[in-house]
């Protein structure tokens, strides 16, 4: 059929053939996979084959009564959506569906059980026109389910109450006991009050140096081989989700791009989900300007409170088909094999694991002084910390950035929390409370590291705040937490989660302790000479330490140029003592504030990653107000503007197909919600002729999803051959 009309050429037939049959996915997915094809032709000649019609949906002709009766979460991942009420041709009511797959028998049923009307019309759409109706029609309950939906499940694992009234209530003790004891014996209380900061910092780094250690001297990484990745097929891949977060980063969405194309997984199951504000007209421009291939959606998260990361991960997993779901910041540069050594290490690590983490460094680690020794801590957090909690089996908070996760196990945990500012670290600890795991994948995500101190502490000030949420979340009930994880693991979250930001909260006065001790030593005889003595070990055991890591780090790095400059680890963490105090202010003035970090300062990105400019670039568009910007999007759904434009100017890398299989990695369970409501009444709109036969649905192939097996759209329909 597309060969007879000129949409393809007889060689494009045989290639897209060969490799569907490869990579064990539809035909229609290689041929938009490679650009030889519109989505919208191929839709119209799908409705053909289907023998059913086409439509456009336009989401101001959606019922929105009838909408109501279905959830969206279930929508976005099956594509497609119910139109409208109307008399069928023998006066009996029926319900009209546009899907982006084939008519099948489990639409039909979803809507007989949720609106009684057994009678249904299934059209056929694009599913770029399924995500339109549904981000517009269904927008209030897409902001509701992204930013209350763990809240209203889980308010006890939400950080949307900061303090609890029994936190309150310690804390006003805590400071009504210091100030009675400094009234009546004010000695004996900066006595005790000294042996408390001695205390906490000296088991919050102890506990550092022994899950360094361990990561040290055992290879808990999960070890991918060139061997385990060459032995996969292509055919049994699972399908993969990107999440990719942006805001306010148009000059550097051309080089994300021109990164996640150097990613070695096939095309046709791949899915890269961009996700911008609808307050950023300019990095819309921006994307659009770039001419992303196919794989490529843009995803636009409605505007709400409060405007965090996590929020808009929410909406894009609502949206995501991947069997994997990955989130990448807009200047990451991951490892070409890195999703492969993903798909291997979930086989390899068991039922329980719920997400591997790849290792986070810096491709601009020697432009200047802070970004050396960021480069140098990282190292150190992702060689041997993680690893070492890993190895122990404590909660293990999660990096920003390059998290892999099993998809139906992330929507069983509720997703990301977006009122805490450290979703990432919040979501490990969550998984470790549900008996879930989180390993190390021996891959590297390559990104810019913080080169200008104002950037540095915005960004490190929201990390700690962020790790105090967490804490405070955990913490509301301390009997539950040891009764879910374990004495050991609920000590570990205490040294690790709490003791971070208590030990940068507490190390300028033991600093200012010191000093005062050097230079006015009389003023110290009435102190005990035992916790002189525990201070000054606690003050300088603990600096070593952190210059030995660093040291450690730069070594297994091979980066002997970084490897001088451990010996100023101590001033380096002086600096997130001032973000400390900084996110303890925000903590209580501005919990939920995002503090963004700019990207695209350095200059030394390299220069194989410097965007190339298409040779016909995509005029540029003049989005000056939200109206200009929903116009924007609606021809970007309708005319389908990146494959019609621009698919010359994006070069697809070609297949790779390998030998070998993967052992299937276990489907998690995935929770269905369910929303119950009175029916629209039928509107008696116009008569229409008798809809073909439902065919049987065929058999599913996915190896990753849960049944019941759903009608999933594009990615998901039996390959129709001519």
């Amino acid at each position: 059929m597309l060969v007879g009309d000129g949409s393809i050429t007889p060689g494009q037939l045989a290639e897209a053939l060969t490799a569907s049959r490869e990579v064990g996915e539809p035909l229609g997915s290689v041929l938009l996979a490679r650009g030889w094809i519109t989505r919208r032709r191929l839709y119209l000649a799908l409705a053909e084959v289907w023998g059913t019609e086409m439509t456009f949906v336009d989401p101001v002709e959606v019922d929105a009564d009838l909408a109501r009766l279905f959830p969206y979460p279930e929508l976005a991942r099956e594509m497609w959506v119910p139109l409208r009420t109307e008399t069928g041709p023998e006066g009996e009511p029926q319900v009209v569906v546009a899907s982006s797959g084939r008519p099948s028998a489990h639409v039909q049923q979803v809507v007989a059980e949720r609106t009684g009307i057994t009678r249904v019309q299934q059209l056929v759409t694009t599913d770029w026109d399924v995500q339109r109706a549904l981000r517009t029609v269904w927008r209030e309950e897409v902001v509701h389910e992204a930013v209350s939906g763990l809240a209203e499940r889980r308010p006890e694992e939400s950080a949307s109450t900061v303090f609890t009234w029994p936190q309150v209530a310690c804390a006003v003790v805590a400071v009504l006991a210091i100030a009675v004891g400094l009234v009546l014996d004010a000695p004996a209380t900066v006595v005790v009050l000294l042996a408390v900061v001695n205390v906490v910092i000296g088991l919050a780094v102890g506990a550092k140096a022994l899950i360094s250690t361990v990561g040290t001297a055992s290879e808990t990484v999960e070890q991918v081989t060139a061997a385990d990745v060459a032995a996969l097929a292509d055919a049994d891949l699972p399908r993969y989700t990107i999440l990719v977060p942006v805001y306010r980063e148009a000059g550097i969405v051309g080089l994300l791009m021109q990164n996640l194309a150097g990613l070695d997984y096939p095309r046709e199951k791949l899915e890269i989900l961009l996700l911008l504000e609808e307050d950023d007209p300019e990095t819309l421009q921006a994307a659009l300007a770039a001419a992303p291939p196919d794989v490529v959606r843009i995803l636009v998260v409605p505007h709400s409170m409060p405007k965090t990361k996590p929020r808009a991960c929410n909406v894009g997993l609502a949206f995501a088909r991947g069997d994997l779901v990955v989130i990448y910041d807009a200047e990451d540069r991951p490892d070409p094999d890195q999703l492969k050594k993903a798909v291997v290490a979930f086989a390899q690590g068991g039922d329980d694991l719920v997400c591997v983490q790849a290792a986070l460094n810096y491709f601009n680690a020697e432009e200047n002084l802070l970004t050396r020794m960021f480069t140098l801590e990282y190292s150190s957090w992702f060689d041997y910390t993680l690893p070492g909690l890993d190895a122990l089996r404590l909660p293990t908070p999660l990096g920003g950035t390059s998290n892999h996760f099993r998809a139906g196990m992330l929507r069983e945990l509720g997703g990301w929390d977006p009122f805490n500012v450290t979703e990432d670290a919040d979501l490990g600890v969550r998984a470790s409370a549900r008996g879930g795991r989180v390993a190390v994948v021996n891959s590297t995500t390559y990104e810019e590291a913080n080169m200008a101190l104002g950037n540095w502490v915005r960004q490190r000030s929201r990390w700690i705040k962020g790790y105090m949420q967490t804490f405070l979340v955990h913490s509301r009930h301390p009997v539950r937490l040891v009764r879910a994880i374990g004495p050991r693991q609920a000590l570990g979250f205490l040294l690790t989660i709490g003791g971070t930001p208590a030990t940068f909260l507490l190390t300028p006065p033991l600093w200012a302790v010191f000093g005062l001790w050097l230079a006015f030593p009389h003023l110290f005889a009435p102190l005990p000479a035992w916790l002189q003595v525990v201070s000054l070990a606690n003050l300088l055991l603990g600096n070593g330490l952190i210059v030995y890591l660093s040291l450690l780090a730069g070594f297994k790095r091979r980066s002997y140029r970084l490897v001088g400059y451990a010996l100023l680890s101590p001033l380096y963490w002086l600096l997130h003592s001032v973000a400390s105090y900084k996110a303890a202010w925000q903590l209580v003035t501005k919990p939920f504030y995002w503090e963004k970090t700019q990207h695209g300062l350095t200059s030394h990105s390299p220069a194989s990653l410097t965007p190339d400019t298409p040779e016909d670039p995509m005029a540029p568009l003049h989005l000056d107000d939200l109206t200009a910007l929903q116009a924007a999007l609606e021809a970007l759904d309708e005319h389908d503007l990146i494959a019609e434009l621009a698919p010359a100017a994006v070069a697809v890398p070609a297949l790779r197909p390998t030998e070998g299989a993967l052992p299937p990695v276990p489907p998690p369970a995935e929770r269905v919600v369910r929303r119950t409501g009175p029916l629209p009444p039928v509107a008696p709109t116009r008569v229409v002729e008798e809809p073909p036969p439902v065919p049987a649905p065929s058999p599913r192939r996915a190896r990753h999803a849960a049944a019941p097996a759903p009608a999933t759209g594009l990615l998901g329909w039996a390959l129709d051959r001519p």
